[in-house]
């Protein structure tokens, strides 16, 4: 697995989703790579930080920024 294939799988992870054969490769990529082992921290203190929030916290203009923002992050 290289880094790019570890940022399109990482949210299979971080919900326990990502199939076993996976889940290995993932692991054994983050043994060799700091970059995405600071990736992943980065994306569970986000987590562990917005986790909180729901629709009735956050403000419509900045949500409707935050849609617009990752509605074509695949393209």
């Amino acid at each position: 697995m290289d880094c790019k294939q570890l940022v399109e799988v990482i949210t299979a992870y971080l919900d326990h989703t990502l199939p076993d054969e996976e889940r290995c490769r993932f692991d054994a990529h983050l043994a060799d790579c700091p970059h995405c082992t600071e990736y992943l921290a980065q994306m569970r203190r986000t987590i562990d930080r917005l986790g909180r929030l729901d629709e009735t916290t956050l403000p419509p203009e900045p949500r409707k920024q935050l849609l617009a923002a990752f509605r074509d992050w695949r393209a």
